[in-house]
């Protein structure tokens, strides 16, 4: 989760909000680090909340907790279905139904992205883990392709379930506002690019980011400014200092981690967002700018041209003239933006939480029947338990 602070912690916030519905129908459980309670306040009048230690955050912790402490409170719960959200989470024996959702297998994909622990752990524990699920829900297409391929899970056990956007939030509608919602809480003044992504070098690819930004000021003369929001990760240090190197530094502003109220107009007030990573298993932030009314400059590395389709700017990520280019392109035409606006307004209406929620419940059903013909035990009413 990183209290909400990563892609998974933002899957499963939607996903819960959005199975609220539900909960009249079928009894749900979060086990939640304590620090985390107050993230699902928004569902604690509907669903179970079962406090887990904080001793148990630290990755290897967290992981043994999966594996020892998740099956025994399972049973003593009478939980039917078991659902981890993320693979290094996966359990490998649990006395009800596992479902897990792969979010991505970039340790097969992208070198470097992780230190050599996580990488072994990502191509040969999580391996063996991923077959021993009842059903496994791929956010992607490609995510789903590369399961098959690297992970070996057979197609009848799984199944695409893509992410959604919060159309409550995500929206053209505050479009007026926004500069100065914008310029009050960040000192962030109109024209600006905008990338939402936490700060990780190499895999989201901000040096060359701010190498084209470069040579847009050089050849264009427009001062538009570079906002990167996003909390440090892994190489952050890497992007800092290559920003602060820049004859543009005072114009590449970092913004920290974006809370989720203020999210909307960042994406409302921007020029354009430019989301240029090397690798995502699906990439949210594209289409919730879309959503949003902000047209998007997008790499279609991973699942990304899956999920933009032709409702953004398509660049080469490695290509900093290329991209250089897309920059200057959108910043010398309101009609080009204008185009890129409508398309992605378009494209954004593809995706619902909603949608994947229901899909969501059709898996666990699945699963509980898979797991209740292979023990001989008849169903009874269902438990859902969700792992954030």
């Amino acid at each position: 989760m990183q209290r909400g602070r990563s892609g998974v912690g933002q899957y499963v916030l939607s996903l819960v909000r959005a199975l609220l519905p539900q909960a009249s129908r079928h009894e749900f459980t979060l086990f939640v680090l304590e620090e985390d309670r107050p993230l699902f306040a928004f569902a604690a009048d509907a669903m179970r909340i079962v406090p887990v230690a904080e001793t148990y955050r630290a990755p290897v912790r967290d992981i043994l907790w999966h594996q020892t402490r998740l099956p025994r409170l399972a049973r003593q719960l009478g939980i039917d279905v078991l659902h981890t959200p993320s693979y290094r989470r996966m359990v490998a024996h649990a006395p009800c139904a596992k479902v897990a959702t792969i979010h991505d297998l970039a340790p097969f994909r992208l070198a470097g992205k992780y230190d050599w622990r996580r990488m072994i752990y990502g191509r040969v524990v999580a391996r063996q883990l991923a077959r021993r699920q009842d059903a496994v829900i791929a956010v992607s297409y490609t995510t789903a392709a590369d399961i098959r391929q690297f992970f070996g899970v057979s197609a009848a056990k799984l199944t695409t379930v893509q992410n959604g956007i919060d159309h409550d939030r995500f929206h053209e509608s505050g479009t007026a506002r926004a500069p100065f919602e914008v310029a009050r809480r960040w000192g962030l003044v109109e024209p600006y690019f905008l990338f939402v992504s936490r700060l990780e070098h190499p895999g989201k690819n901000h040096v060359r980011l701010i190498e084209a930004y470069e040579q847009f000021r050089r050849t264009t003369g427009l001062q538009w400014t570079l906002a990167l929001g996003g909390g440090d990760w892994h190489g952050a240090e890497v992007i800092r200092a290559r920003a602060a190197a820049s004859p543009y530094a005072a114009d590449i502003r970092f913004l920290g981690f974006v809370p989720d109220d203020a999210l909307p107009a960042l994406y409302q007030a921007a020029g354009a967002m430019v989301y240029p990573s090397l690798f995502e298993g699906f990439g949210l932030p594209p289409i919730e700018a879309m959503a949003c009314g902000c047209p998007v400059i997008c790499s279609t590395r991973g699942a990304l041209g899956e999920v933009v389709g032709t409702a953004a700017r398509i660049v080469d990520p490695e290509d900093v003239p290329a991209m250089s280019g897309a920059l200057g392109e959108l910043a010398a035409s309101a009609e080009v933006r204008e185009t890129w606006r409508r398309r992605g307004l378009e494209r954004a209406r593809n995706f619902s939480w909603a949608d994947n929620a229901r899909q969501t419940i059709e898996v666990y059903h699945h699963a509980a029947e898979v797991h209740h013909s292979r023990t001989a035990r008849s169903p009874h009413n269902q438990q859902l338990h969700f792992q954030p």
